[in-house]
């Protein structure tokens, strides 16, 4: 029984309400605050999924079946949740924590590639948290996009859905949220990672057909990676007339406005416009197989401390 150690799962964050999207943009913005227009696309993008985003509530939910996943394989060990931008802030996860008495934080971004741009932050944010508090040893996991059942599930994801489709002649194009160019420069792991999670999962899937786009680019006027989605379709509609694509978004792992937006609509509306049948593979959220593979995750850090 490991009642000592805390287990805290970290996702991005998103406003709860229409009055929330302001702030929520002015903290992503590092407290530079957004202008009318900023606010008013986010918050029409919000309106278009339904009103609110269900990041918060999948990961509660992730949270709670990994919990009693580790319980029933013998592991007393609480799960928590803190987002990177919005409440739950890590910070106050973090507080609670340490109110608990837990002597050891397992920190765990619900995003399999690491960045030091994406991930790092989450890593500072945690660091910055806990502090000079010496009483608590902090073990961050950086990245997973290696592990065999985090590829199995996606891998179930599209057998699932190319059983489920009407469509012919499909391409699987995998994506994840693009970042800025200046990565590169850095040698960051990120590019490489994400290719290496697409092949692993295209030689589970046995796909022959597949690529690769970025989605979800900021609008800060440096060049980002691509190629983008749309010219990635914009690509595929150009070579055939009858093309049909499924969408792997394999930097992902619940439904948030990346996925609910940026994919099911904008995508999807771009690839109507081209004659492109588009579909979408069901996000992992709270697959069985994703859970086992974050328990295993986690189990393997625990027992390595």
């Amino acid at each position: 029984m490991h009642v000592d150690s805390a287990i805290l799962l970290m996702a991005y964050g998103t406003p709860r309400s229409e009055q929330e999207i302001e702030p929520y943009l002015t903290d992503i913005r590092r407290g530079r605050k957004p202008n009318a227009t900023e606010i008013q696309d986010l918050k029409e993008r919000y309106r278009k999924i339904g009103g609110s985003s269900p990041l918060l509530e999948i990961t509660y939910c992730q949270a709670s079946q990994l919990e009693n996943k580790l319980f029933s394989e013998g592991l007393k060990t609480k799960v928590y949740v803190g987002m990177k931008h919005w409440h739950p802030l890590i910070s106050e996860t973090v507080q609670e924590i340490l109110n608990a008495g837990h002597q050891r934080i397992i920190g765990l971004v619900l995003a399999p590639h690491y960045s030091k741009m994406s991930i790092g932050g989450y890593k500072k944010a945690l660091d910055a948290a806990v502090g000079s508090t010496h009483n608590v040893s902090v073990d961050f996991i950086e990245s997973w996009y290696d592990h065999p059942l985090f590829h199995k599930a996606v891998a179930e994801r599209i057998d699932q859905a190319l059983k489920k489709s009407k469509m012919s002649k499909i391409h699987v194009l995998f994506t994840a949220h693009s970042l800025p160019e200046r990565i590169l420069k850095e040698n960051d792991p990120y590019p490489e990672e994400l290719l290496a999670s697409c092949r692993y999962v295209a030689k589970s899937a046995r796909l022959s057909n597949w690529s690769f786009a970025y989605q979800s680019a900021g609008q800060t006027g440096e060049k980002w990676l691509g190629p983008d989605i749309i010219e990635a379709l914009e690509g595929l509609s150009s070579k055939s007339k009858d093309i049909s694509v499924l969408v792997v978004p394999i930097g992902f792992v619940s439904d948030h406005l990346e996925i609910l937006y940026d994919v099911d609509i904008e995508a999807k509306l771009f690839a109507e416009m081209h004659g492109i049948k588009l579909e979408r593979i069901e996000s992992l959220n709270t697959q069985s197989t994703f859970i086992a593979a974050l328990t295993d995750i986690v189990k393997k850090r625990i027992s390595e401390g």
